[in-house]
């Protein structure tokens, strides 16, 4: 089943080794018409002596031709990533994750500055990413899966794009797109079994998630969730709360706030604002209501000068990024190919307690050497069967 597209990946201690490998300079040649000192070049006359080969003085220098960087796809003489996001790229949720290490990853290489697009509804994915690949973008990384409909025909449109998806649980394959997903089931596991070490250690027990329009990636995070929680304790209580019209509103900051309050006034200890534009100001409302707080993708949330988070819930897309970019730039993943994050393996992957007494964290070590082995893949991927059997037989409906 679905579960299936989940495969090996490659952490993040294995791209700071093979990026320091390479040396990405991009060197731009003028075609203005002027010489290397800037002075016009005249055309010759009829009048002109051209000495032959033989007569010139051999006074110049031997000169290394220019480095082209693997990732110039368009061959401009720069490396510039396109970015196309669902949410602000400031809104504190996966959308900012990714459009943030698309910019510091081009900062670092001397890339030039991203073009980034952001708040794209579904609706107009197709003409929003049509214009961002009309701009001299060599890399076009698409943020989220439910910006993919149109991109068959706008790979066939650009095929000098490299063109690469932070695709969540993925999607079916298309031709000439790279997609790198994750199995939110092993991830939503482990966050509710790290909001349940906490729950417990404050004889608490219940949690509030805050979530979009029950869409069948959410139902698999958090359905998994509710069994990591009653792993820890069977009595511990999750309610989902939805705050997004039909469709993809992950962004909808008044009711995803108002959602919270309610959840406060029927005494939740933990919420997991499990949403993207409208994360960051449910997180402030709950440091504020001194509730646990998980995050919802960064894996550094932990680190955040603003927000107090209890709990990362890691699924940082600038993470993965970075973690295949080396193989973009050598050709071992090329367009088309797929690479996935498995909990326990990559580090980046899954939930982490911020601050974990020694037990704590004993606990959460052992939960991902189960799941790095392998014990937890059957209840896994019946999670995952029901969370998408819904969307799947939707599909099937529409097909007939």
């Amino acid at each position: 089943m679905l579960a299936a597209m989940v495969a090996l990946i490659r952490s993040k201690a294995a791209f700071m080794a093979a990026l320091a490998a390479f040396s990405l300079v991009c060197t731009a040649c003028s075609d203005d018409g002027t010489g290397s000192n800037g002075r016009a070049v005249s055309e010759a006359t009829s009048s002109t002596t051209i000495p032959t080969p033989s007569t010139v003085p051999s006074t110049a220098q031997p000169t290394t031709p220019p480095v082209k960087s693997p990732l110039d796809f368009n061959a401009d003489g720069q490396v510039v990533f396109g970015v196309a996001t669902t949410g602000p790229a400031s809104g504190g949720g996966w959308s900012q994750n990714i459009a943030d290490a698309t910019k510091d990853l081009s900062a670092e290489n001397g890339f030039a500055e991203p073009i980034v697009v952001d708040n794209i509804l579904p609706n107009d994915a197709a003409t929003l990413i049509s214009e961002l690949a009309q701009q001299p973008v060599d890399v076009i990384v698409i943020g989220a899966a439910s910006l993919a409909v149109p991109l068959t025909e706008l790979i066939a449109q650009h095929p000098d794009i490299y063109w690469y998806c932070n695709c969540g649980a993925g999607i079916p394959q298309i031709a000439g797109l790279t997609q790198v997903t994750d199995d939110g089931a092993e991830i939503g596991y482990t966050a509710g079994y790290a909001v349940g070490l906490l729950l417990d250690a404050r004889n608490e027990r219940r949690i509030t998630v805050i979530g979009c329009c029950d869409l069948a990636f959410e139902k698999q995070v958090f359905n998994s969730l509710e069994d990591g929680l009653q792993d820890v304790d069977p009595s511990f209580r999750m309610t989902y709360v939805r705050t997004g019209e039909p469709g993809y509103d992950f962004n909808n900051i008044v009711n995803a706030t108002d959602a919270f309050q309610t959840a406060v006034d029927e005494r939740t200890h933990a919420v997991f604002p499990y949403v993207d534009g409208a994360h960051r100001a449910v997180a402030q409302a709950a440091n504020v209501a001194g509730k646990i707080l998980l995050s919802a993708g960064s894996s550094t949330a932990c680190a955040d000068g603003e927000i107090g988070y209890d709990i990362a819930v890691s699924f940082d897309g600038g993470d993965y990024l970075r973690a295949v970019l080396p193989y973009i730039i050598d050709g071992t993943l090329p367009a088309g190919s797929a690479r996935s994050f498995k909990v326990g393996i990559d580090p980046g992957s899954g939930a982490f307690i911020c601050n974990a007494t020694p037990e704590q964290q004993a606990a959460m070590d052992a939960l991902y050497v189960r799941i790095a082995a392998g014990e937890l893949d059957a209840q896994f991927a019946l999670v995952t069967e029901k969370a998408f059997a819904d969307e799947i037989n939707l599909s099937q409906d529409l097909l007939n």
